[in-house]
């Protein structure tokens, strides 16, 4: 892949802003080793051929990661999406593009000072302040969180006000981009699990990872290729509804997909 930077406001080293886009786009890590796990598991020799290449995308930061949970936190996802960008709106700084302008999210230092915000209760503003803190004194880095073991780096994120079990796992997972952590929080994640590799309804904890530990060490990549597939086949964060039917396998065609 090639690529050139088109802005630079902040004139940083252009190895930093290389590993940043690595990790971003999930080039930092080495992909050979992928198509051995399909050829492990059947389900995931499906989801390659049907989504051959990708990859996650992360955000662009632990510490946006992190704000996403925060503000998303029992509101739908498109009220959270528009109060992030309102934030990065008026709260951010304007990058230019050339023949255009992008926002970007307010820095550390601009949640820290944060008072009010159209959308935002009083504790999630206050939540924000502490991450705003928190990312400040490098609480955040995703290079650390991505050394240390996995259990070490999801109890350390929630020592953070307002993040729980389920958005530390977003946060290491999304944010810091570890390749290699089942998500054991994420119920959707499971329910697909359980309808393509025909474990009943409620499968247990010991069932799933049981699964999962042929995707190594690609568990993270893995889980994402099924979560696309389910949100492919019922369109259910799209619609905002829930299907209560799962189709029993993955086509690798996605044209002759049925529901």
């Amino acid at each position: 892949m090639r690529a050139g930077i088109v802005a630079n406001p902040g004139a940083l080293p252009l190895e930093r802003i290389r590993s940043q886009v690595e990790r971003i786009l999930s080039l930092d890590v080495d992909g050979t080793g992928f198509p051995a796990v399909a050829q492990r598991d059947p389900v995931v020799r499906d989801l390659q051929v049907r989504y051959p290449g990708l990859r996650p995308v992360q955000f662009h930061s632990p510490y946006e990661a992190a704000a996403w949970t925060i503000i998303g936190h029992r509101i739908r996802m498109t009220q959270a999406a528009g109060i992030r960008t309102r934030m990065a709106t008026q709260l951010g700084d304007g990058i230019d593009f050339g023949d255009r302008q992008r926002p970007s999210f307010p820095a550390p230092d601009r949640l820290t000072a944060l008072q009010e915000f159209p959308g935002l209760t009083r504790r999630k503003i206050e939540q924000l302040q502490a991450l705003g803190r928190a990312a400040g004194q490098g609480h955040l880095d995703a290079t650390a969180l991505r050394s240390r073991p996995p259990d070490e780096s999801l109890a350390h994120l929630q020592t953070l006000p307002g993040i729980g079990p389920f958005s530390a796992e977003l946060i290491l997972l999304r944010g810091a981009g570890h390749p290699d952590v089942f998500p054991i929080q994420e119920k959707r994640l499971h329910r697909a699990m359980a309808a393509v590799y025909h474990l009943g309804p409620n499968p247990t904890q010991a069932a799933l990872q049981a699964i999962a530990a042929n995707w190594r060490p690609y568990r993270t990549w893995t889980a994402l290729l099924l979560r696309t597939w389910l949100e492919d086949v019922t369109h259910e964060i799209t619609d905002g509804r829930h299907a209560n039917v799962l189709p029993d396998r993955i086509n690798p065609n996605r044209s002759h997909d049925t529901t």
